[in-house]
């Protein structure tokens, strides 16, 4: 396949500084060896161009490399291009047009999107519109077997592109760029995307292309932004590549995942996708190809046949094993600090966390020994069912939703640990966020997982694992292989970007004496009686 390859360069702004750019290409050349093309984004003309650029469109001077560009990005250099939808400027120097895909005679795909997110309507010349990023998706998605584009060329930077990565510098990527160019990248899946105008370098950790657990491998995006050629910062403006089109790869060459690859930044986007868009090619693996079989055990139990694996026991006869020392959590033993005991079910109870990181954070424990949720018997799960239902009715009463985590690693009994987080404080998106990028912070690999599937689907049995669930049933799953922060979920629930309260990220620093705490657990008792099934059954 490697016949395919070419070698390409990209660069930012050139802002008409044609003898530069062209300069540069000509050394690279001559030390180098010679490469295929040369892609523009961002300003190719600047409000100076105008005598440089006449010895080239007379054909005074000639480009050293085929060259290829975006269009206008305001409406000073606008006449720059005399035909919207593409043609050459000058020999060696094309203009691609406004929007579309430009397949050279290798096979590389190259999709472009010329100016800056439109503000009003109709969009003036020098810019794109909602319309434009949903044909030109269309024009792609609907192809079969579509899998992405080699190489995305856009002048504004996608917003928020930084989020799971490295800093983008002085450049607030939040704010910064264009959400319609993000949209096109989440969708087009490009190997490279390449962006300018805000004249700095940037080269974003490589992201993946597909829910991990939940979709086949697909290959990872490059993101790269250049600053403008020729500035005296010495910041990088030409990038050497090169690529062999994604339909000359081998399948399993081309969804190889680097080390350093991160989650992918556009993910609220593709959540809120229209899922039916993209047909499914037929290579498509069905879900039990990942290391878990999401029809084994789905939703509801079967009546156990006795024929299953040839165990004629039901699961329920399991007995939980006993304890091999004092336990602080089982409900009979003398360790138990009962005055924080809210609620008893048949099979499971209640209790205020003790140094919790609110009045109201609590744990569903079992009465039994059991060490984590994998190992409940079915009836005990059923019941830890009930009260998580209860719990989310109780905090939604009061402007909350919950976030529950187990941590199934140094721990001898099950505690979820279900914490309150005002709803107006931050979304389910958000809170996901902020767990996964400190995760990534500490090389913890956070993954969700399919919101209907159980712990029990993904977790191999006496393996340890850390899990997060939201009260709308979206679950991180964590298998821990090596080390791992013991308090990393408290850490997270009060950094910054969550409760803000640091300073009760560790429990010890936060227990409180014990009529303090008797008193706490009474009020939440009292508060939590009409929505507490276990005083009703």
């Amino acid at each position: 396949s490697y016949s395919a390859m070419s070698r390409r360069l990209a660069c930012g702004d050139v802002e008409g500084r044609l003898e530069a750019i062209f300069g540069r290409v000509r050394a690279i050349q001559a030390k180098s060896g010679r490469f295929d093309m040369l892609l523009c984004v961002g300003n190719f003309f600047g409000s100076t161009s105008e005598a440089e650029w006449a010895e080239y469109r007379t054909g005074a001077k000639k480009a050293p490399i085929p060259t290829y560009v975006l269009g206008a990005n305001n409406q000073d250099t606008l006449s720059y291009f005399p035909d919207v939808s593409g043609c050459e400027l000058a020999e060696n120097i094309t203009y691609l047009g406004r929007r579309g895909v430009y397949s050279g005679c290798s096979g590389l795909q190259i999709a472009y999107l010329s100016g800056i997110e439109a503000q009003q309507q109709p969009a003036p010349a020098h810019s794109f519109s909602a319309k434009d990023v949903a044909e030109l998706k269309t024009s792609l998605l609907s192809t079969p077997n579509f899998r992405g584009v080699d190489i995305l060329l856009t002048s504004p930077w996608p917003r928020d592109v930084g989020t799971f990565a490295n800093s983008a510098g002085e450049i607030d990527t939040k704010k910064c760029g264009s959400q319609l160019v993000s949209d096109l990248a989440a969708s087009l899946k490009p190997r490279y995307h390449f962006a300018a105008l805000e004249k700095a370098y940037y080269e974003r950790l490589p992201y993946r292309n597909h829910m991990v657990l939940q979709e086949t491998p697909q290959h990872v995006t490059r993101f790269i932004a250049l600053a403008d050629v020729g500035n005296t910062s010495k910041k990088k403006y030409l990038y050497a590549f090169s690529i062999v089109p994604m339909s000359s790869m081998d399948p399993a060459e081309l969804v190889k995942q680097p080390q350093d690859v991160t989650e992918n930044p556009y993910r609220k986007l593709r959540k809120e996708a229209p899922k039916s868009k993209a047909p499914l090619s037929a290579e498509e693996e069905p879900a039990c190809q990942f290391f878990f079989d999401l029809n084994k055990h789905q939703g509801k139990k079967r009546p156990s046949e006795g024929k299953e694996r040839g165990d004629s026991q039901p699961k329920q006869a399991k007995k939980p094993p006993q304890p091999t020392g004092p336990c602080w959590f089982c409900l009979a033993s003398p360790e138990v600090e009962k005055h924080l005991v809210v609620s008893i079910g048949t099979h499971c109870y209640l209790a205020l966390a003790k140094g919790g990181l609110s009045p109201d954070h609590v744990l569903i424990l079992p009465i039994g020994h059991y060490q984590s949720v994998v190992d409940l018997s079915s009836e005990v799960l059923e019941e830890v069912t009930k009260y998580k239902a209860a719990l989310k009715e109780f905090f939604r009463s009061k402007g909350k939703r919950y976030v529950l985590f187990e941590r199934n690693y140094r721990s001898q009994h099950l505690q979820l640990q279900v914490i309150p987080v005002p709803l107006d404080l931050c979304t389910s998106e958000d809170i996901k966020e902020a767990f996964i990028a400190q995760a990534q912070e500490q090389q913890i690999e956070l993954l969700e997982i399919p919101e209907h599937s159980d712990i029990a689907q993904v977790a191999q049995p006496k393996t340890p694992y850390f899990y997060v669930e939201l009260d709308t049933g979206e679950k991180l799953f964590h298998r821990i292989r090596g080390r791992f922060p013991l308090q990393f979920g408290r850490w997270v629930l009060a950094s910054e970007a969550l409760l803000a309260q640091p300073q009760r990220a560790d429990w010890r620093q936060c227990a409180a004496q014990r009529p303090e705490e008797a008193a706490q657990a009474r009020a939440f008792r009292r508060e939590f009686e009409p929505f507490d099934f276990s005083l009703r059954d």
